[in-house]
C-alpha cells in the first residue's frame, strides 16, 4: 500500500504509521501521509471502473494494509442528488445535496469508523473507547462488534435516545454523562490513562478522518473529476470538512483535478460557534464555547481539537463560517421535506438555512454549483417533528 508515515500539521513531527499512534508530542492531531508520486504512476481513474460501490474503491488512498483486516457494511458512495425543487425555491439553479443519511447506521459516521475500526484491528487494538454527542458511539459500536472489539462509549445524558440505544444494542459499554461530549471527554481520558484503552476520541486518532476523507474523493469523481464551487458542511469536531480538504489536495497533487478549490463553508448552531467567532475575529484557533446549546447534537461541540485544520481549510479557499439559529434549523427541515422528499437530519439542515442566509447577502450566486452535506437522515431525530394531525371517525369524509 502507499501508506508512507504521519505527520503532525503542528510542529512536522513524523511518526510510524505501523505502531498505535494517537496525538502528537505537541499535543496536535497526526495526519496520514502516502506515497502520492508512486498513486500517481501507479492508479488511474479508470482503474476505478467495475469495483464496488463503497468508499473502499478508494483502497489505494486509505491506510489499511491488507484486505482481511477491513471491516465494512457497505459504507460510502452516497448519493449526489440535485436539488432543483430546492435550489429553485432558494434562488440557486446548481444546488446539490449529497446524502450521507444512506450509510450504514444512518450518518456519515460510518466511514469513520469503518476505516478507524479496520486499522485499529490491524494495530492489534483490542479495546476502543470514546466520547460522542451520539451518532459517533451508534457508528463505531456498530464496527467494533463486527470487527469483534471491544468498546467504550460516554455521551451526553441528553444525547439522542435512539443513538443510545443503538450503542447499547450493538453491544459497547455505554455510560451517560451530565455534560457536553467535552465532559464526555474528561472521563474517557481517565479511562485511557487507567485502563489502557484505544482513544478513538475525535482526531486522537489519525483514521476516522481518512474515512471521512473519502466523500472528498466521491464528490470529485461524482462531479466528473471536477468541484463544486461551494461546499457547506454542518462543523462540530469538523473531521468531514478538514477530510474533504485533504480528498481534494491529494486528486490535485497527482493530477486528477485541477488546483482549482471549492469554497469552503463551516456551518454551526448560534447556541455553539466557536469556528464562527474565531472566524469573525480572524484567528486560527478558537476558544472554548461557554454554555453550548443546540438542538442539533452534532454540531455541539463547544471546543475542537482540529479546529486550526477547519479554520486553515476556510481561508485557504476563501470560504466562510456562519451560524444559524434553532428556529432556521427546523424551517429548513420542513423545506427540504416539503421540496424533495427528503427527511435530513438537524445538522444537515443547518446547512439549508445557512445557504439562505448566503444567498440574501450576496454571498452565491445564482448559477454557482453550490453543494449541502446532509451528515445523516432525519429518521433518527423524530423529535424534530411535531404532529397535531386531524382523528377522523369511520364514517367521516376528508376534507379536502
Amino acid at each position: 500500500m502507499y501508506l508512507t508515515h504521519l505527520e503532525c500539521p503542528k510542529c512536522g513531527r513524523t511518526y510510524d504509521p505501523h505502531r498505535i499512534q494517537n496525538l502528537c508530542q505537541c499535543g496536535s492531531p497526526l495526519l496520514a501521509r502516502y506515497d502520492l508520486d508512486k498513486i500517481a504512476a501507479s492508479v488511474h481513474k479508470e482503474d476505478l471502473v467495475g469495483r464496488s460501490k463503497s468508499l473502499w474503491r478508494y483502497r489505494e488512498f486509505l491506510p489499511v494494509q491488507k484486505e482481511d483486516n477491513i471491516v465494512t457494511l457497505g459504507e460510502g458512495f452516497t448519493p449526489l442528488l440535485p436539488a432543483r425543487n430546492l435550489g429553485k425555491t432558494l434562488g440557486l439553479s446548481q444546488l446539490y445535496i449529497k446524502d450521507e443519511g444512506l450509510n450504514p447506521t444512518g450518518t456519515f459516521k460510518a466511514r469513520g469508523a469503518a476505516v478507524g475500526v479496520s486499522r485499529a484491528k490491524e494495530l492489534g487494538v483490542k479495546t476502543v473507547a470514546m466520547p460522542t454527542a451520539g451518532n459517533a458511539g451508534g457508528a463505531w459500536s456498530a464496527y467494533t462488534a463486527r470487527a469483534g472489539l471491544e468498546s467504550i462509549v460516554v455521551m451526553p445524558v441528553d444525547a439522542p435516545d435512539l443513538a443510545k440505544k443503538e450503542t447499547f444494542l450493538n453491544g459497547a459499554r455505554t455510560y451517560l454523562v451530565r455534560g457536553l461530549i467535552s465532559d464526555a471527554g474528561k472521563i474517557v481520558a481517565r479511562g485511557v490513562q487507567r485502563y489502557g484503552w484505544f482513544d478513538a476520541s475525535t482526531l486522537k486518532e489519525p483514521y476516522r478522518i481518512e474515512g471521512k476523507k473519502t466523500m472528498g474523493l466521491e464528490i470529485a469523481e461524482q462531479f466528473g473529476w471536477d468541484v463544486p464551487d461551494v461546499i457547506l458542511y454542518p462543523a462540530g469536531g469538523g473531521v468531514g470538512l478538514i477530510g474533504i480538504w485533504k480528498a481534494l489536495e491529494e486528486l490535485s497533487a497527482i493530477g486528477w483535478i485541477s488546483p482549482k478549490k471549492p469554497r469552503m463553508v463551516a456551518v454551526q448552531a448560534e447556541g455553539c460557534s466557536p469556528l464562527v467567532k474565531a472566524f469573525r475575529e480572524k484567528r486560527k484557533e478558537s476558544e472554548f464555547f461557554q454554555g453550548a446549546q443546540t438542538l442539533a447534537g452534532g454540531i455541539r461541540v463547544p471546543k475542537a481539537l482540529g479546529d486550526f485544520l477547519v479554520l486553515e481549510a476556510i481561508y485557504q479557499s476563501h470560504g466562510a463560517a456562519i451560524a444559524v439559529s434553532d428556529s432556521e434549523i427546523l424551517e429548513a427541515l420542513q423545506l427540504v421535506a416539503k421540496t424533495e422528499g427528503i427527511f435530513i437530519c438537524p445538522e444537515g439542515a443547518a446547512t439549508v438555512a445557512a445557504v439562505r442566509k448566503m444567498k440574501a447577502a450576496g454571498l452565491l450566486d445564482e448559477g454557482e454549483r453550490i453543494l449541502l452535506l446532509n451528515t445523516g437522515t432525519g429518521l433518527k431525530y423524530p423529535e424534530t417533528v411535531q404532529l397535531d394531525l386531524p382523528v377522523l371517525e369511520v364514517d367521516d369524509d376528508i376534507l379536502l
